[in-house]
């Protein structure tokens, strides 16, 4: 029932215009953009290694985040997660298979944006399991914080506050701009943030060669703790 509902699940996200754009279209469009034409100084060497890090980053949260709380809230709203409560399929496991569902369309991302990273002359380090491990741990936490904003606002109110949080994350989150650029409080602050500790992480490791960067991930495995309990305590199916 699970696999069922993931393939459904799936199917539906990737059939969403909407969805597609945040999740693909915008993310694709920022590497290309930026790693082609000198428009933010991202230090040295090429721009393509800085970016294509926090831009895999971007696709996480895009999808885990944005995505599945639009998506959760409009389900919400029209009484589908009620109907879908109700019947053999236990809650848990509809929440399984939505996880299920944001990791197959994470898999796509990732490969995709990693293509065409090459294509823009991206040579990446480290470790693999290094970069596994942060990209399943970040999407605990954006999942979390994800259904959590779904599950307790209105569904216009979540369609609002994801984007805006979304384009939020987008420029103060390390994911084009460096945070060095937003002076030291405001690096040590947006530093806290899931989405900068999953750029950085990833940067760390694809772009100088790091081993594991635990600063990072203990950032982002709080959050995935906190967002997930928060998620499952205060969510409203009704």
């Amino acid at each position: 029932m699970i696999a069922a509902q993931a393939v459904l699940e799936t199917r539906m996200l990737l059939r969403n215009g909407e969805q597609l754009l945040l999740t693909v279209v915008i993310p694709t469009l920022l590497l290309v953009l930026f790693s082609s034409v000198d428009i933010v100084d991202t230090g040295k060497g090429e721009a393509v290694d800085f970016l294509a890090p926090g831009v895999l980053a971007l696709a996480v949260m895009s999808t885990a985040f944005t995505g599945q709380a639009i998506a959760t809230g409009f389900e919400r709203r029209y009484g589908v997660l009620k109907r879908l409560a109700s019947s053999p399929l236990p809650r848990w496991a509809l929440m399984a298979a939505k996880t299920a569902s944001v990791l197959v369309t994470e898999v796509l991302q990732v490969v995709l944006l990693t293509v065409i990273a090459f294509a823009l002359g991206w040579s990446p380090h480290g470790d693999p399991a290094a970069v596994l491990l942060l990209l399943v741990v970040g999407t605990a936490a954006f999942s979390g914080l994800g259904l959590l904003m779904a599950g307790t606002l209105k569904a216009e109110a979540t369609l609002a506050a994801a984007n805006l949080v979304f384009l939020l994350l987008l420029v103060g989150g390390g994911v084009i701009v460096p945070l060095e650029k937003f002076g030291t409080t405001g690096e040590q602050v947006l530093g806290l943030l899931p989405i900068s500790a999953l750029s950085d992480g990833l940067r760390d490791v694809l772009q100088h060669g790091a081993g594991m960067p635990w600063g990072d991930l203990g950032i982002l495995a709080v959050w995935a703790v906190v967002g997930l309990a928060a998620a499952g305590k205060f969510f409203r199916w009704e």
